[in-house]
């Protein structure tokens, strides 16, 4: 089967990008030929909230891919659509999480699958946003539109799915767990981060934004102090003011307790910070899904997170990980006191490995294949 793919891939960093990279070789070792088409422009500078759009890592996931694609230029969307119709694909699958790419999105599969039979199969990594985008449901619903089939991975974004296409013909796949990129001691980890290596270690990780809930995670941080000393680490950039956190750790009186690494972790650095941690916490507001939980599960990491969006689908509590209803300091403060009591680590260690096992890139890629296959 011929394969075509739409979305970011390297230079660009991120979470979709490493996703699409994944599946991408997926599909190649199931026999099918592939083509990757990138964008050449994803974001316009203005737009983007972080340092950089492109991957700094030296072991980056990477495909070959052909950078056509301007997200905010007409033009390259009709040659994208020349050069995918031009293929012959028997399916063209786009890497969809935000209404901004709505629009080229939608164009190019309506102009692709004027001009051949190709199945249009869209990955929904999100559909609605965590932060409101102008028009974003009337992009949304021009976007969904010109699609003949969906993939989703957690049942709040199938939610949504079906709130713009109550007939869309879908498959709902657990976000697939990474490889590690590398393994490091724990001592080892804690003594390249300066920690102590007896301490107990939480970690959070990935983007600070205000849903992600790292302020509610430090008021919990506090009370489970009284009777745990634990510390954690913050690795991530930050799409808000770092100093706004900096003052509630003075306040807090956790001066000590807290690291902060404000910056995206390349993934050569990415093991030595889930190697430190005893469980990986995230204390989100909202959410549909986390690529963070099964990064976790790929490292040997139990979570503890809150009960939103489609991480209780992910999370085996007593297993797994532990989940905390959202916005309450209290009762993360109790799990985390909880984690350190109750649980012994080989058993957190046992179970997590089985579920890793389970969120394979094979059920992703053969979604697409029976996609491509259903009328």
């Amino acid at each position: 089967m011929r394969v075509a793919s739409v979305g970011p891939a390297y230079p660009y960093r991120g979470g979709i990008a490493y996703f699409n990279a994944r599946l991408y070789h997926a599909l190649r070792e199931r026999g099918h030929e592939l083509l990757a088409v990138n964008f050449k422009r994803q974001y316009p500078g203005l737009l983007f909230p972080g340092t950089t759009q492109e991957e700094r890592s030296r072991v980056a996931p990477r495909i070959p891919s052909e950078r056509l694609l301007d997200s905010l230029g007409p033009l390259s969307w009709w040659r994208v659509a020349n050069r995918l119709a031009g293929w012959q694909p028997d399916a063209l699958v786009f890497h969809y999480w935000m209404p901004f790419f709505a629009p080229s999105y939608g164009t190019v599969s309506r102009l692709v699958r004027r001009r051949s039979r190709t199945r249009v199969i869209w990955i929904c990594h999100n559909i609605t946003p965590h932060e409101r985008q102008p028009a974003g449901s009337l992009l949304t619903r021009y976007g969904l539109a010109s699609a003949d089939a969906f993939v989703v991975m957690s049942r709040p974004v199938q939610e949504d799915l079906l709130r713009f296409r109550p007939d869309a013909t879908h498959r709902l796949v657990p976000h697939p767990a990474y490889e590690p990129v590398g393994s490091v001691p724990k001592r080892e980890a804690r003594r390249r981060l300066g920690l102590d290596p007896e301490a107990p270690v939480l970690l959070f990780f990935g983007y600070v934004r205000p849903y992600k809930g790292l302020k509610i995670l430090l008021q919990a941080l506090r009370k489970a102090r009284r009777e745990v000393p634990v510390q954690l680490l913050v690795a991530g950039e930050f799409y808000e003011p770092l100093s706004t956190y900096e003052q509630q750790v003075r306040e807090l009186g956790l001066e000590g307790a807290v690291q902060f690494h404000n910056r995206y972790v390349p993934n050569e650095e990415v093991p030595v910070f889930f190697a430190a941690a005893d469980a990986v916490v995230l204390p989100y507001l909202t959410a549909t899904q986390s690529g963070i939980v099964p990064m976790a599960y790929a490292y040997g990491v139990p979570v503890i997170t809150t009960s939103v969006g489609g991480l209780p689908e992910v999370v085996e509590e007593g297993r797994t990980g532990l989940l905390v209803p959202p916005g309450d300091a209290g009762a993360l403060a109790q799990a985390i006191v909880r984690f350190y009591r109750d649980f012994e680590g080989s058993a957190w260690s046992e179970a997590v490995q089985e579920k890793r096992r389970l969120l394979s890139w094979d059920r992703v890629a053969q979604a697409v294949e029976e996609l491509v296959q259903e009328d």
